[in-house]
């Protein structure tokens, strides 16, 4: 059984190309991409067409978390401050309310044009830090709930064995992330019947002040190969000053000096690069993970975007901490955070693409699916068949020519813009709503109640 959509625009390679027919099948691949089609009579149709966009930073839990820290202490606020809020979060939530989150956070996040996350995953542990039965228990309830709202999944383990660089013992409010090599290759191996088409298994060494080199190189050596990496690294000037005290090198630097970093890898942030850092990643052929809206929610600081774009560095957006869950204003402050920084307009562009917003757009889709280790963000034969369809009614899209949808998408307005969304050839967004949007709302509010009884 095949399946298809004309598009009047669709997004190929960046460039909007013109009545083009979509063609995929019963697994949910393309087969056929027809450029120069003509519409027939009562075919599923669309104006204008985009690959679905991968987000790759996500912890899921965290979505519960939004909203909830915006509270000044009684002395300078910090991301460690806030991450010690964080862990009381993560020592209460069981299983079955972090897929209520999950499912919450995933809904939202389709209906806004993403259709992959990679799940950096931390919380393995029962609350009084002994693991379940199933050693697996917490990633295979993220992944249902990923599997229940439609969206493809990553799911990355997280190697989590020490609290700070020279191998500091774990506090005791990080009992719940505790893993070392072995369990983490365990919990791959739990989780190998969880693959398919819509799922893939990688992992995430933390950072490496969770996680020693030694442990790293160990764990990149044992897993299976071809498979997703991400880290988080250099996300605070805090951790980079600490990785300078307690190893003579800064965090990227000391990455590539002791590990192979190639385009499995993901480095979470990067915030804080030197010049020679900036072209150690770039060459590495690794992902950039830029997150804005947690990085200015938290205060980390600006990726240093102009220069790895001169590097020829590639690079992905994802939402992390989810106090935004829109790819919009991920890559719209991508941009303004630079504009600001640099008291100029019209940063990231490229000699041959002069438009800023398409230049971002195909990065963060080349760079996103590379970072989901998935073959999807592009409309080509064998790649998955996720589609997200404008809503070409809508007062900043109606009637306009394909070359500035995106620039308008981006940098005109806040209003949603998605109309349709497709996963694997599978419908499950329709007129802005998600076919389970109600009921997944509903175990949300319940979860909630729950978690702010404690």
């Amino acid at each position: 059984m095949t399946s298809s959509l004309f598009a009047r625009h669709a997004l190929i390679d960046g460039v909007w190309q013109n009545n083009v027919r979509l063609h995929w099948n019963a697994e949910g691949d393309f087969t056929q991409i027809q450029l120069q089609a003509q519409p027939e009579a009562n075919e599923a149709s669309a104006t204008y067409v985009m690959p679905g966009m991968t987000n790759l930073h996500s912890h899921a839990f965290q979505r519960a978390m939004a909203g909830a820290t915006e509270i000044a202490g009684e002395g300078p606020d910090s991301f460690w401050t806030w991450r010690d809020l964080m862990y009381r979060y993560a020592l209460a939530i069981s299983p079955e309310q972090m897929a209520a989150i999950a499912a919450q956070l995933y809904v939202e996040c389709l209906r806004h044009g993403y259709t992959s996350v990679c799940e950096f995953h931390y919380v393995h542990r029962a609350p009084e830090g002994v693991f379940y039965s199933d050693i697996a228990e917490t990633s295979r309830q993220v992944i249902a709930a990923a599997n229940r709202t439609g969206m493809g999944i990553s799911m990355l383990p997280v190697l989590y064995s020490y609290a700070d660089f020279n191998a500091t013992p774990l506090r005791d409010d990080q009992r719940r992330f505790n893993t070392d090599v072995e369990q983490i290759l365990s919990i791959m191996a739990a989780l190998e019947n969880e693959r398919t088409a819509q799922v893939e298994v990688g992992v995430a060494p933390h950072s490496l002040r969770a996680a020693s080199p030694e442990q790293i190189r160990e764990l990149v050596a044992t897993m299976p190969t071809q498979r997703p990496i991400h880290i988080h690294i250099a996300e605070q000037m805090r951790e980079v000053n600490a990785c300078l005290a307690a190893t003579g090198q800064r965090p990227v630097e000391l990455l590539m000096n002791t590990q192979q970093v190639d385009a499995r890898w993901c480095l979470v942030h990067a915030t804080h690069l030197s010049t020679q850092e900036v072209q150690q990643m770039a060459a590495s052929q690794s992902v950039a993970g830029i997150c804005t809206s947690t990085e200015g929610n938290l205060g980390d600081g600006f990726f240093e975007l102009p220069a790895y774009i001169a590097a020829g560095g590639r690079f992905g957006v994802g939402t992390d901490s989810h106090v935004s869950q829109s790819v919009v204003e991920e890559v719209r402050w991508l941009e303004y955070g630079q504009r600001l920084r640099g008291q100029a307009r019209n940063v990231a562009s490229r000699p041959g693409q002069r438009r800023v917003a398409d230049y971002l757009w195909q990065q963060c889709l080349r760079g996103g699916a590379q970072a989901s280790g998935r073959r999807v963000g592009q409309f080509a034969v064998n790649y998955r068949a996720d589609m997200v369809v404008l809503d070409d009614q809508h007062p900043n899209l109606c009637d306009l020519p394909a070359e500035q949808v995106l620039s308008n998408v981006v940098f005109a307005g806040n209003e949603q813009t998605v109309r349709d969304v497709y996963v694997g050839g599978k419908q499950v967004v329709a007129q802005g709503r998600h076919h389970d949007q109600e009921k997944v709302a509903a175990d949300y509010r319940h979860c909630m109640q729950q978690l702010r009884q404690l």
